[in-house]
């Protein structure tokens, strides 16, 4: 189960989505320059886009409003940067996936293990004597509240995606012409 670490109460999660050219290295570069500054990742994802040579990195972290400013402001210096959009939590849409492998030794565990399965909209997606392996997509929470219904059956291993997020509504990381100025003055210039 995740917990959330909360340094003091003007923190909060926030979700940076950065769109970056497909160059080779560009992750490495981005979490190397949140290791320089001495900002913890939560999670981290990167995955491609409706445009071909641009990938979405979505980076999750606990900070204040002015730190947040500060990491995002420090991410649009880096040159494969194109775009950079914090989200806060109550403003996106944010999913994780988790395949979570449980102790199943009898038929009546099974049962009972695909019944609470099937009440929080996963899939059973291999099935052995002795366990189950159960994909589940969803919230932090609602995946928690899965892997902590399937403790007491024991469980044998977890894998965890990092969260992925996108705004609600219209709003998208392409609409802030002004920032794509921005990200390509100097740039150019040099």
């Amino acid at each position: 189960m995740q917990m959330k670490r909360q340094l003091n109460p003007e923190q909060k999660l926030y979700t940076l989505c950065l769109l970056v050219e497909d160059v080779y290295g560009v992750l490495s570069q981005v979490s190397r320059m949140f290791a320089r500054k001495g900002y913890n990742i939560e999670s981290i994802v990167s995955g491609a886009t409706d445009k071909p040579g641009i990938v979405r990195i979505s980076i999750e972290l606990m900070s204040d409003e002015l730190m947040i400013e500060q990491i995002a402001a420090q991410c649009r210096k880096l040159f494969p940067v194109k775009a950079v959009k914090i989200l806060d939590e109550n403003s996106c849409i944010r999913r994780e996936i988790a395949l979570i492998k449980v102790r199943a030794e009898d038929h009546d565990a099974r049962n009972e293990i695909i019944q609470i399965v099937n009440v929080f909209r996963a899939n059973v997606i291999d099935v052995d004597r002795s366990c189950l392996t159960i994909w589940v997509f969803g919230s932090q929470d609602k995946n928690a509240a899965l892997i902590g219904m399937l403790e007491d059956f024991g469980i044998l291993e977890i894998a965890k995606t990092g969260t992925i997020a996108i705004e609600r509504g219209r709003s998208t990381i392409y609409d802030d012409s002004k920032l794509k100025e921005e990200y390509e003055y100097g740039k150019n210039v040099l």
